[in-house]
C-alpha cells in the first residue's frame, strides 16, 4: 500500500481541510482508513460532546501512524529480501 493516502489524511486533518478529507475517504483503497475518516467526520459535524470528537480524531491519527509504520516495515523487509 502506498503511503500517499496516509500522508494526505494527516495533512488534511492538520490543515482542517474536511472537504479534501471527505474526497480521500471515498477514493482510498484502504477500507479501515476510509472508516476512520468517516467516523471522525461524522463526529465532527454532528456530535455535541467534544470528548467523542477528540476520541475519533485520536483513533484516526493512531491508525495513520500504525499504517505508516507497517508500510515502512514492509518496504524495509522487501529491500532486504533483494540482497
Amino acid at each position: 500500500m502506498s503511503t500517499i493516502d496516509y500522508d494526505k489524511a494527516l495533512y488534511y486533518t492538520h490543515r482542517s481541510e474536511w472537504n479534501n478529507l471527505l474526497i480521500l475517504m471515498v477514493r482510498t483503497k484502504d477500507d479501515l482508513l476510509s472508516k476512520k475518516i468517516e467516523h471522525f467526520l461524522h463526529a465532527y459535524n454532528f456530535e455535541h460532546d467534544y470528548s467523542v470528537i477528540q476520541k475519533r480524531l485520536t483513533a484516526l491519527l493512531r491508525y495513520i501512524d500504525h499504517a505508516l509504520e507497517t508500510t515502512e516495515q514492509n518496504e524495509a523487509t522487501k529491500q532486504y529480501a533483494y540482497y
